[in-house]
C-alpha cells in the first residue's frame, strides 16, 4: 500500500461528528454506539506486493488491511463502497478506535508506504510468515 493521503469526507461536516484535531473526528461507532474517534485515509494497493496481488479498490486484501488494523489497533469504521467501486486505483478507509492516540499514531501512514515482505527464515515452508514494513 502506497500513497497514504487524509481523505476529508461530505459527512465529517455533519454534527455527529466533532472535529478534535486536523483530520481526527469524534463520534460514535456504527457498531455499538460508544465514542470514537475516526480518520479517514485514501491509499493504493501495489498488486505486484506479497499479499496485494489481486487487490484494487473494489478488492482490498486481508494481509496489508489486516496488518494496519494489528499494527495502529483501529478497525475499520466506513468502506466508502461508492468511491472504491467508481475508482481504478485510490482506494478509500475509514479508520476508527476508542483512543485518539491509536489514530493518531495510523495517521502517521500519511505519505508513506505500508506493505507486507516475507520472512526469509521460515523453516516450515508451507506456511508463509510475513512481517509489515512502513517506508
Amino acid at each position: 500500500m502506497k500513497n497514504f493521503r487524509e481523505y476529508l469526507p461530505e459527512k465529517y461536516r455533519n454534527p455527529d461528528f466533532q472535529k478534535i484535531e486536523t483530520g481526527i473526528y469524534k463520534t460514535r461507532s456504527p457498531y455499538d454506539g460508544e465514542d470514537i474517534f475516526v480518520t479517514s485515509l485514501s491509499f493504493e494497493m501495489e498488486p505486484e506486493c506479497f499479499g496485494e496481488e489481486d487487490a484494487s479498490p473494489r478488492n482490498l486484501t486481508q494481509i496489508p488491511i489486516e496488518g494496519i488494523l494489528d499494527e495502529f489497533s483501529v478497525y475499520v469504521t466506513d468502506f466508502y463502497d461508492r468511491l472504491n467501486e467508481t475508482s481504478e486505483t485510490v482506494c478509500y478507509q475509514e479508520f476508527g478506535s476508542s483512543n485518539l492516540s491509536d489514530i493518531q499514531r495510523l495517521r502517521t501512514l500519511i505519505g508513506k508506504r505500508f506493505y507486507a515482505a516475507l520472512c526469509d527464515d521460515v523453516e516450515d515452508e508451507e506456511e508463509e510468515e510475513y512481517r509489515m514494513i512502513i517506508e
